[in-house]
């Protein structure tokens, strides 16, 4: 699961897009006739999948980490590796299998450093954002000038004065909006640079953009009480900084991996999804090895009860496809790029999406990604559907006595481009760098005041650091969703 840095769309912005787009294709049309095994592959598959099997996917993937430099970030060896057991395993089950192949960038910072000049003069502790552009050679030497500091600081015009920034470097405040938009307001102010400052803790902004496109102007983060102190002396009188950034942006290529079923209603696409990079810091056992070996093992089972074989009663009622992105990490790429190849018929043929971002936290909450939009959190209910698709999960856990609760579809997982597009979607997680209240801990076990994941986007997160009971529940939720839609798609018009 990507860090909240990368977010490339707002989370109102994404919730009104889907809005606006939504097209309840499926609910308006006429339902499909009952298939012979409905219900019975579901009920099958649960029984099939376990945790052995799948397991033995994860061990694999901290093999192919620690054979090359210890991670599988797209774009490296470990990926492409990765990518390949993927691909090989399933075109050996009999799948329609293939790569699909894109750019992306890697940012290698060389400089980051910012200095306040004058009497005093003191170097600030300096984070670079990830595809921000350079500074000239000596870098850029101005005024400070502060943006206004409310609910969304730094986010709207309005908090940029005419002609206060020309010429200047912005100072910001994170929080309420994206680093981009953040960036790309100071910008239209005039200013040359921005500066944003944290608001908690004790360490530098690390932010950043999803590829060097977006990158407008020269970007750092410094931590809160620099940041405080510099609004502080530019509210008394001219405050002037040297801001000095060298980042090289490289490019690579990766590859997502998407494999179908040979049979079933190419009109009626059940998709599901899972990321298979991990960031460069760690094997990504949990993040997101734990998906996409969840998916893995799916696919495998499906297979063995006949999707890809001819002969009547045999293939599923609709097609099964299942998607393994790369990129991820660097901001929702590879799916984007999937989603974005699609022609108009393409997209309105996919009848939903079902996303798996970590889901054997060590330290776990069982989430539902919040379909209807009941908790009343962030962003609002998903395309018609979605609601649904909770439902169908929430009913399982519930049949099977595990508890559970909702979690925003905040744009940090693959959903977002389906939503974005009017696809219904939902999914499971178990938690990332959240932490664990004292309630949580008294439903589920674990750790309160501990995050869900202490080895999130970190070396630790390898195959030693899962929850295995976790990752089982969410394997049969995986395996229920799969075999219910394969058969029928009717528990999408259900109020």
């Amino acid at each position: 699961m990507r860090a909240i840095r990368h977010r490339r769309r707002s989370i109102p912005a994404l919730a009104a897009l889907a809005a606006a787009v939504a097209a309840p294709v499926l609910l308006s049309a006429a339902p499909a006739a009952a298939h012979p095994r409905e219900g019975r592959l579901a009920k099958e598959l649960v029984e099939e999948v376990g945790v052995r099997g799948a397991h033995r996917h994860l061990a694999k993937f901290q093999q192919i980490a620690d054979a090359n430099g210890g991670n599988r970030a797209a774009g490296t060896p470990g990926h492409a590796a990765s990518a390949a057991y993927v691909h090989d395993t399933l075109k050996k089950a009999g799948y329609d299998v293939s790569y699909q192949d894109f750019d992306i960038h890697e940012a290698h910072t060389r400089t980051e450093k910012t200095t306040v000049l004058g009497q005093g003069s003191r170097e600030l502790a300096t984070a670079a954002f990830t595809f921000t552009r350079s500074t000239p050679a000596g870098g850029l030497a101005a005024p400070l000038a502060p943006a206004r500091v409310d609910e969304t600081p730094g986010c709207t015009a309005d908090d940029y004065p005419a002609g206060a920034f020309a010429g200047k470097i912005a100072l910001v405040k994170r929080g309420a909006c994206t680093f981009v938009e953040k960036q790309r307001a100071a910008a239209a102010a005039g200013a040359i640079g921005v500066i944003v400052y944290n608001h908690s803790g004790t360490t530098p902004v690390r932010g950043g953009f999803s590829s060097p496109a977006e990158g407008i102007i020269p970007s750092a983060g410094i931590t809160l009480a620099d940041g405080e102190a510099l609004a502080a002396a530019a509210a008394a009188g001219e405050v002037s900084v040297r801001l000095e950034l060298d980042q090289e942006h490289v490019k690579k290529r990766t590859r997502n991996v998407i494999a179908e079923t040979r049979g079933g209603r190419s009109d009626r696409v059940v998709t599901v999804g899972a990321h298979l990079d991990s960031v460069p810091e760690g094997p990504g056992i949990n993040d997101n090895g734990s998906g996409s070996a969840g998916l893995l093992e799916v696919a495998l089972k499906l297979a063995e009860e006949g999707a890809n074989k001819k002969g009547k009663g045999k293939q599923p009622a609709n097609k099964v496809r299942f998607g393994w992105w790369s990129a991820e990490e660097l901001g929702l790429l590879g799916s984007e790029h999937y989603v974005a190849q699609l022609s108009e018929k393409q997209k309105k043929d996919i009848a939903l999406y079902l996303n798996f971002d970590m889901i054997a936290s060590p330290n776990p909450v069982q989430f539902v990604y919040d379909g209807d939009d009941s908790d009343k959190t962030g962003a609002g209910a998903g395309p018609a559907g979605s609601a649904q698709i909770e439902a169908l999960i929430n009913g399982f856990l519930d049949k099977k006595g595990k508890p559970h609760e909702g979690s925003d579809f905040d744009g940090r997982s693959d959903y977002g481009p389906f939503i974005a597009n009017g696809i219904p979607a939902g999914g499971t997680f178990t938690g990332a760098e959240g932490v664990k209240t004292a309630e949580q801990a008294a439903r589920y076990g674990g750790t309160a005041g501990a995050p869900y994941d202490p080895n999130y986007h970190g070396a630790g997160d390898d195959l030693k650091n899962v929850d295995l009971k976790a990752f089982d529940t969410n394997l049969d939720v995986i395996a229920h969703a799969v075999g219910t839609y394969a058969e029928s798609l009717r528990s999408l018009g259900r109020p």
